[in-house]
């Protein structure tokens, strides 16, 4: 089965002490490769930004160390 491993950085708001501060968080997931299309049109739409994208193959988790 062929799987992207997409790395992408997510801006996510959080409040602390009704001052608001903006953090990034970075993740990694498998993506197959049919679903590609929609997953990066759901970074963007979040403001994210794709760091780094690999084709990946073998079963899902393998690669990005999450067994």
């Amino acid at each position: 089965m062929r799987m992207f491993k997409v790395t992408a950085c997510v801006p996510s708001q959080t409040r602390i002490r009704t001052q608001r501060e903006l953090q990034n968080t970075f993740f990694t997931k498998l993506v197959p490769y049919d679903n590609w299309f929609r997953e990066q049109q759901r970074i963007m739409k979040m403001g994210g930004k794709i760091v780094k994208v690999e084709l990946a193959t073998g079963k899902p988790g393998t690669n990005t160390g999450l067994l």
